[in-house]
């Protein structure tokens, strides 16, 4: 497992995150001004100095519903509000989108690649806002710093941590299925054609060398594929072409998007029970988001903002439906860790809560017992 998975992780599930939001602000005619803050405002809070500073120092990836608990903050850091049906067809659309990027990389190295044209996307959604340009290009340069000098070794281990953390979810999404690069039980249909990886050949000929290195013969072989050599590599600069189309935004163009849960997803169910079942990175994973939590500035609407909800669903009805039918199992509503073992951790913890502005009143306080969840659940 890589130390160095996390900032990438994040990075282009937030890309993923961004793109979906769009695409949902304009199906649902939301005025241009309030689309504009809520992107303005989520890429704020996602590129804050402290929190990427966090982000990308060396640790283990964390259990999806660590994750998906950041994203929820994420999501809410404006004026906008997803319910929980909403929030669970997000995350599961971000997850499967990179799960097929990561899959369908040339090389290890392209996931890099990926990455930059998430964030050049991004910069694009900003508005009228140079601070918060600013903010990005910064992210920008720390992964340039972090990753360039990385072996393709290592970004080898990078690719396997990551499709060791997405190798359950078999989530089918529309238009997967509708470009046909998805099968009916949620899997991925990699591709027999197109360009090889940068700085490899056509396969089709193969050379036999003897033991002095010489080669002494050469056989050629026909191959299923129709294999082309790419005309350049892509750029790994703060600007340029990235080639590699992997990551950029494939909802640009209008169309619903629907999430159905496969066969094989509802059989792991039984055996996702994080919610009740003791995990042995539970400390951790609270620690985890005990900083990351710190370091974001959740926003609420003011007296002149009015919020609004959006839904992923083309209908009410339609959420409805998603949220009475999902799986309790495969619910990241819940996370049990129990934070009332340390007075010093829980100290923190409320100094930590207590920084973040709340425009509803809590409710009183269970007292001894009260788990990370319950109390961002009253934020």
């Amino acid at each position: 497992m890589s130390a160095r998975t996390l900032p990438l992780l994040f990075l282009n599930l937030g890309g993923e995150m961004l793109y979906i939001l769009d695409q949902r602000l304009r199906a649902q005619s939301i005025p241009g001004e309030k689309a504009r803050k809520v992107m303005n405002d989520i890429i704020t809070t996602m590129f804050n100095k402290k929190f990427m500073e966090e982000l990308f120092k060396p640790q283990e990836l964390y259990s999806k519903k660590a994750l998906r608990t950041v994203y929820d903050r994420l999501a809410h850091a404006s004026i906008m509000r997803l319910n929980q049906a909403s929030m669970d067809k997000l995350y599961d659309l971000m997850m499967m989108a990179f799960k097929y990027q990561v899959l369908l990389c040339p090389r290890p190295r392209d996931i890099l690649l990926v990455t930059f044209n998430h964030l050049d996307a991004i910069k694009d959604f900003i508005y009228d806002s140079p601070g918060i340009m600013n903010q990005v290009d910064e992210t920008f340069r720390r992964l340039i710093d972090t990753y360039s000098c990385l072996s393709d070794g290592e970004f080898q281990l990078i690719r396997q941590t990551l499709l060791i953390f997405f190798q359950d979810m078999h989530i089918r999404v529309s238009i997967f299925l509708k470009d046909k690069v998805q099968n009916s039980n949620g899997r991925f249909v990699l591709p027999i054609s197109g360009p090889v990886p940068w700085g490899t050949e056509v396969p089709g000929l193969i050379r036999i060398f003897n033991h002095d290195g010489d080669e002494v013969k050469r056989t050629e072989f026909t191959t299923p594929g129709n294999y082309v050599t790419p005309q350049r590599e892509g750029s790994f600069g703060l600007y340029g072409d990235r080639v590699l189309k992997l990551g950029t935004n494939m909802y640009s163009v209008s169309r619903p998007v629907e999430t159905h849960m496969s066969g094989s997803s509802k059989n792991l169910a039984s055996h996702a029970k994080e919610n009740i079942v003791p995990n042995p990175l539970v400390k951790e994973e609270l620690n985890f988001l005990a900083r990351l939590l710190g370091g974001l500035e959740i926003k609420n609407p003011s007296g002149s903002d009015t919020g609004f909800r959006l839904n992923l669903f083309t209908t009410d009805e339609e959420e409805e439906h998603a949220a009475l039918t999902r799986p309790e199992e495969l619910s990241y509503k819940v996370i049990n860790i129990e934070a009332t073992q340390e007075p010093g951790r829980r100290e923190e913890l409320s100094c930590i809560l207590g920084e973040l502005e709340v425009a509803e009143p809590r409710p009183a306080s269970s007292g001894k017992g009260e788990d990370l969840l319950a109390l961002m659940d009253a934020l």
